[in-house]
């Protein structure tokens, strides 16, 4: 442990990236999880908590231990690849994280984006719970361009409904940028990721009005209320409900796999997290304008400039101002976290 705040057993404690890795590490070996499951699941962890994102950090290893205790994903499931067409290729998950599973798919995506210009690849049969960033950036590291998306449970309302039907469904869409962070955003269609909602109700304060209702229909700031016995909103009302129903069919029946509604029928009451497909699609620039691709990515930084010299913020920046300041001076998780996780490892 790199520090503590002074104050006795409920001072703050902040970790180094490298104590972090190693407190999933600890945690997901001793839950029972195999070594190429630590690894990935540890990897999006810490750079979701490295990257100031805290509803996808290492909270969520609190829920992937209770999913794992009720019997909803498989710690030691080995992905099988398939390679269905030229521009697609298929990744049985086998009930286990997703992490895993697409680091097994990576490979063929990236080659059969480079071959054909744009490719898919498909994860069926997992259980979710880690932010889309970490992956799209794996994609950017590559050159490509890159979308992914899922749905989860059913969450969230349509837009003009009251009762829990689509999934929170996040998007994600990265752009490379040589010598410059890749421009990459990732975020769901409900007006607020689940996780937020989940840590507010942890914190025991009241949510923002807009986010969710309560059984009755009708606005909810409790978060709990939202959560058990409501319904989550989407974002933009009509626009975030139509994108939300795009994502439950693209990345559920068109790869095989689970409605929001499906999934949460799967799930039986038990809480755990979604369990569903994923789709991954990968372009590559220079198989759609070959020589001149690297001009034509040049021109996108024109409108990166633009958008800066008028004051506005590029998605992602965040993100990565956290990322560099963490790894400076590490992350702080508050005292009840930590001895939570800390009593997951023992």
């Amino acid at each position: 442990m790199s520090d503590a705040t002074q104050g006795g057993s409920d001072a703050d404690v902040t970790l180094t990236r490298e104590e972090l890795f190693s407190l999933c590490h600890r945690v997901l070996r001793r839950q029972g999880f195999s070594e190429p499951h630590v690894e990935a699941l540890s990897d999006v962890l810490v750079a979701a908590e490295m990257d100031g994102s805290r509803s996808h950090g290492l909270y969520r290893l609190l829920g992937f231990v209770d999913t794992l205790r009720h019997g909803g994903v498989v710690p030691d499931a080995e992905p099988v690849v398939e390679d269905t067409a030229a521009s697609v290729v298929k990744v049985d998950a086998r009930g286990g994280f997703s992490p895993h599973a697409f680091r097994e798919g990576l490979p063929a995506l990236v080659d059969k984006a480079r071959a054909s210009g744009i490719a898919m690849l498909a994860i069926n049969h997992c259980v979710h719970g880690t932010a889309l960033w970490v992956e799209i950036e794996r994609l950017t590291r590559e050159g490509l361009v890159a979308i992914a998306c899922n749905p989860t449970q059913s969450y969230m309302a349509p837009f003009g409904g009251r009762e829990p039907l689509l999934g929170t469904n996040p998007i994600a869409f990265g752009w490379p940028r040589p010598g410059a962070d890749p421009y990459v955003f990732d975020f769901a269609t409900s007006a607020i990721a689940r996780g937020d909602i989940e840590l507010y109700r942890r914190q025991g304060k009241a949510i923002p009005p807009g986010w969710g209702v309560g059984r009755d229909g009708a606005p909810s700031q409790d978060p709990g209320e939202v959560l058990d016995h409501g319904a989550m909103l989407p974002f933009g009302e009509h626009k975030g409900s139509a994108l939300a129903i795009m994502i439950e069919l693209i990345a559920g029946p068109l790869i095989g796999d689970m409605l929001s509604v499906e999934s949460s029928e799967h799930d039986r009451g038990r809480g755990g997290l979604p369990y569903h497909g994923e789709l991954i699609i990968a372009i590559d620039p220079a198989r759609i304008t070959g020589d001149e691709a690297a001009v034509h990515m040049y021109r996108s930084e024109r409108l990166f400039e633009l958008v800066q010299q008028q004051g506005a913020r590029l998605a992602s920046r965040r993100r990565y101002e956290a990322r560099r300041r963490h790894l400076a001076q590490g992350v702080t998780l508050s005292r009840s976290l930590y001895d939570d996780i800390v009593d997951l490892a023992s």
